[in-house]
C-alpha cells in the first residue's frame, strides 16, 4: 500500500444510521489479502474464518491457486490481480494472456466465485510511460480470453489507482483528474464501461489526518461526531473523510462523461500501530474508522451524490503483512492474527455483528464525572464533562439526533427534556440516549472526549433519562 492521500476535503452530509438489519446481503463488504508475510494461516484456515464473517468478497494481489481453491463453494466473491510485471507479457501477445486466463480462472471457476480481474496495481502513479501505455491492451487482452472463455460479463475486468490520479479534490464537487492521466483515464474508462467493469481506487483518510493532525480532523476521518465539512461548490455537507473522498472520485469521473460508470474501493484502512513518530495509528482509532465505515456501508445510506447505495469497498487488510519494508505501521493493519483471533472487534463476526460496532470515540478507558468509573452492574448514564465547548456540544447534538432509531422527540418544544432549552441539558439528554441505545460500551461515551460515565442519575422533574447496568 503507498502513501496515499487527500488533503483535508471541505465536505457534504448524509447520515450514518448505524442501526440496521445485518439479515440484509452485505455484498458491498470485502476483505484485502496480502501476502507480504511468512506467518499466514493455512489458506483452508483462512476461508472457516471469513465464512464466520460477514465478508462477502477477498482481494488479492496474485492468483494463489491455493487460496482461490481453498475458497471455492464457499460464495465468497474473488478479486485476483495480474501483477504490473505482468502487463507487458499480456499487452504484446493474445496468447499470453489466454494462457494467463487458463491458469488462473478456468482451473477454478466457477466453484470459486472469481468475480473481477485487476490488471495492475497503481500503474498511472509509476510513472513508466511505457508500463502505462501497455495498461490498457493488457486488460483488453485479458478481457478477449475471458470472452473466449465464455465468461465475458462474468468476470469483468479493471485496474486498481491510487487517489493520486486527482489533481483536484478539495471539496469534493471540484473533484477532476491529473491532466497528465486524462488521456489515459479516459481510454480505460471507456473500455470499462464496454465491459461493465468499476474504476477501482485506494481512498484512505488515515494519511488525510497524517497531513492536517488536528482533532476535528480526527473526528471527521473516524466517522465520529464534528461539525461537518462544507463543500463550497455544491453547498452539501460531509460529515466523513470517506464519503468526501469517494465523491471527489465521483465529481471526477461525472467531469469528463463518465456518469454510469460505479466505483469500488479496493482498499482503505486504518493501522493500530506504528512508530513513535506516526500520527494517528492505535487500536482505538482503527477500531473506530473499520467500526464505523462497515456500520456505514450497512445503513445503505451511500455518499452525497450517490444515496441509497453503499460502495463495494474491501478492507485493508485481513492480516498484518510482516515482510513489508517501511515504517511500523505498514505492517500493521491487520484485522485478524495469524491465530485467526480478532486484532481488534469492529462487528464483522456473524455473532457479534448485530450489536453497534462503531465507537464515536478515540479512548476506550473513560473517566467517570462522579469520580472512579462505575462498578460492573451498577446503573450508568453518560454525560457531557465540564468546560465542553458549545460547538461540541452542538455536534453531538446534532450528530445523535440524526441518527435512525434515535428518538429525540423528548427534546422538542413542550417534550418532556425541552425545559431546559439549554445546549448543555440538550446534549446531555441526546449523549446518554446515544450511549444506552449502543450497548452501553464505554467507548460509545466519549465524543471526542467531552463526555463521561457518572454513576448519578440526571433525571430531573418528568424528564427521565434512559439507563441500565453493564
Amino acid at each position: 500500500m503507498p502513501p496515499t492521500f487527500l488533503l483535508p476535503l471541505a465536505a457534504a452530509f448524509l447520515l450514518l444510521h448505524l442501526h440496521f438489519p445485518f439479515a440484509r446481503s452485505q455484498s458491498y463488504i470485502g476483505v484485502n489479502y496480502g501476502q507480504v508475510a511468512d506467518n499466514l494461516p493455512p489458506p483452508s484456515a483462512t476461508a472457516k474464518l471469513l465464512q464466520s464473517t460477514a465478508v462477502q468478497k477477498i482481494r488479492l494481489y496474485g492468483a494463489d491457486p491455493a487460496i482461490i481453491r481453498a475458497l471455492a463453494n464457499t460464495g465468497i466473491g474473488i478479486v485476483i490481480g495480474a501483477a504490473n510485471g505482468d502487463i507487458p507479457a499480456l499487452a504484446a501477445d493474445p496468447n499470453s494472456a489466454g494462457q494467463w486466463v487458463n491458469s488462473n480462472v478456468l482451473p477454478f471457476y466457477p466453484a470459486s466465485n472469481i468475480v473481477l480481474v485487476t490488471v495492475g496495481n497503481e500503474v498511472l502513479l509509476s510513472g513508466d510511460q511505457n508500463l502505462i501505455s501497455q495498461l490498457l491492451p493488457a486488460m483488453q487482452n485479458v478481457q478477449n480470453a475471458l470472452n473466449s472463455a465464455s465468461l465475458g460479463g462474468k468476470v469483468k475486468v479493471s485496474t486498481v489507482h491510487s487517489m493520486s490520479i486527482l489533481g483536484r479534490s478539495d471539496p469534493p464537487s471540484s473533484g477532476s483528474f491529473d491532466p497528465s492521466h486524462l488521456d489515459a483515464m479516459k481510454a480505460l474508462l471507456q473500455f470499462q464501461r464496454a465491459v461493465g467493469s468499476p474504476i477501482a481506487v485506494n481512498p484512505y483518510p488515515f494519511f488525510a489526518y497524517q497531513s492536517d493532525p488536528r482533532p476535528e480532523t480526527l473526528a471527521f476521518c473516524l466517522f465520529q461526531p464534528n461539525a461537518g465539512r462544507v463543500d463550497s461548490g455544491s453547498g452539501i455537507k460531509y460529515m466523513n473523510m470517506f464519503d468526501a473522498q469517494v465523491d471527489a472520485v465521483r465529481s471526477a469521473l461525472n467531469g469528463i462523461g463518465f456518469k454510469d460508470i460505479d466505483i469500488m474501493v479496493a482498499e482503505t484502512g486504518w493501522p493500530y500501530k506504528g512508530d513513535p513518530n506516526e500520527v494517528g495509528p492505535s487500536v482505538e482509532n482503527a477500531r473506530a474508522y473499520n467500526g464505523n465505515l462497515i456500520a456505514h456501508l450497512r445503513s445503505m445510506a451511500g455518499t452525497p451524490l450517490m444515496p441509497g447505495k453503499s460502495v463495494d469497498t474491501y478492507l485493508f487488510a485481513l492480516y498484518d503483512e510482516d515482510l513489508k519494508p517501511g515504517p511500523l505501521s505498514e505492517r500493521s493493519f491487520g484485522l485478524f492474527k495469524p491465530d485467526l483471533s480478532m486484532t481488534y472487534d469492529v462487528g464483522l463476526s456473524k455473532t457479534s455483528s448485530t450489536s453497534q460496532p462503531s465507537p464515536p470515540s478515540s479512548s476506550e478507558k473513560t473517566p467517570s464525572s462522579g469520580g472512579g468509573s462505575p462498578a460492573a452492574g451498577q446503573e450508568r448514564w453518560c454525560v457531557p464533562k465540564a468546560g465542553a465547548s458549545d460547538a461540541q456540544l452542538q455536534a453531538s447534538l446534532d450528530y445523535v439526533c440524526g441518527q435512525q432509531g434515535i428518538d429525540c422527540g423528548p427534546l422538542q418544544p413542550g417534550g418532556a427534556c425541552f425545559e431546559p432549552n439549554t445546549l448543555a441539558s440538550h446534549a446531555a439528554y441526546a449523549m446518554n440516549l446515544y450511549f444506552q441505545r449502543s450497548d452501553k460500551r464505554p467507548w460509545n461515551c466519549d465524543f471526542s472526549q467531552t463526555a463521561a460515565l457518572s454513576s448519578k442519575n440526571p433525571s430531573y422533574n418528568g424528564c427521565n433519562y434512559p439507563g441500565g447496568g453493564t
